[in-house]
């Protein structure tokens, strides 16, 4: 089975991870919102380490490519889930359902290249989607962890920062599929 080495077993790893970290985040301990956090975190940290050795050790996979950007939509929504119920705030409710928002266009947009059978290897991840994802996850970690006021304003803030990032790649994401895929 080519399409299963180690870095898969990374990815698949962030997806068991999301009931987890939701389970753990319940827990009526004082101990939960920590042991949530440092879960979440350490898969988080599995969605860089998964392609840095799949790239090292040549084990790059289409299975791979399908299920890691699946991988981080599941982890980072049911994050997102999490803190709307807990702060129950508009102000983390917006950015939370604005980035869910963004998640469902991108993965709708990648189904519907790959459908389309285009030319070119689908819709590749950008940089910025890099750096949008690696804030995302700063954020979610700060706000579920949430000890003290500044750590959550510091997570509010990369919340919104996230925010910018996500609208930003969706339009390049969009301006890719419209100029080299549409023949409209």
């Amino acid at each position: 089975m080519d399409f299963i080495n180690i870095p898969t077993y990374l990815t698949l790893f962030r997806v068991v991870v999301a009931p987890l970290f939701t389970m753990l985040f319940y827990l009526p301990m004082s101990w939960a919102p920590m042991v949530c956090t440092v879960t979440f975190f350490v898969a988080a940290m599995t969605d860089w380490f998964d392609g840095f050795l799949a790239r090292r050790w040549k084990q790059t996979t289409s299975f791979g490519k399908f299920l890691d950007p699946v991988a981080d939509k599941v982890m980072i929504i049911a994050a997102l889930v999490l803190i709307a119920e807990h702060f129950h705030v508009w102000w983390v409710t917006l950015p939370a359902s604005s980035i869910i928002i963004r998640e469902v266009i991108i993965l709708a947009l990648r189904e519907w290249v790959a459908g389309i059978g285009s030319s070119s290897n689908g819709i590749e991840v950008s940089w910025i989607s890099k750096i949008k994802t690696c804030i995302q996850m700063s954020a979610l970690t700060a706000l579920l962890w949430s000890p003290y006021e500044w750590i959550v304003i510091t997570g509010v803030i990369a919340l919104y920062i996230s925010v910018l990032l996500t609208f930003w790649s969706m339009c390049a994401y969009l301006y890719y599929a419209w100029h080299n895929l549409c023949s409209c």
